[in-house]
């Protein structure tokens, strides 16, 4: 079993670095140049809104103060809700459940790995999976 938080918190670090390195860039851009795919590329987005570390103008991110924090603390609350409700989760499943698109769960999973308040174990049957639930 591999602890996925850890991750996304070093996730969060490339992807500053990258902005600090290159400035303002798109999402696709980010991904490409940090090599990471769409779930743990929004992880780390999260983990850094909450961090007060990345903003949105437009369709780029860059370093700032934040102005993510309405969506992403509306769509956590969101999630802690959902889990705290069911209790451990299976990934795919969780976006349909809190209401939220993919990407703003994993934004919103980010924020709550953030504050510590959220367990993620990557499990590893035939194909990989992620189950998240609350500490």
């Amino acid at each position: 079993m591999v602890n996925v938080i850890d991750a996304y918190g070093k996730n969060a670090g490339r992807i500053w670095e990258t902005l600090e390195t290159h400035g303002s860039l798109t999402p696709n851009k980010l991904m490409k140049t940090t090599n990471l795919n769409e779930d743990d590329f929004y992880a780390a987005i999260g983990w850094l809104a909450k961090e007060n570390k990345v903003c949105k103008t437009g369709s780029k991110y860059t370093l700032g103060t934040t102005n993510l924090n309405t969506k992403i603390g509306r769509n956590a609350g969101k999630i802690w809700k959902t889990l705290n409700e069911i209790g451990y989760i299976d990934a795919p499943y969780l976006p349909r459940l809190a209401g939220v698109t993919q990407n703003d769960a994993y934004t919103a999973v980010g924020w709550l790995a953030r504050e510590g308040k959220i367990n993620a174990k990557k499990i590893k049957p035939k194909t990989p999976q992620i189950k998240f639930g609350l500490k």
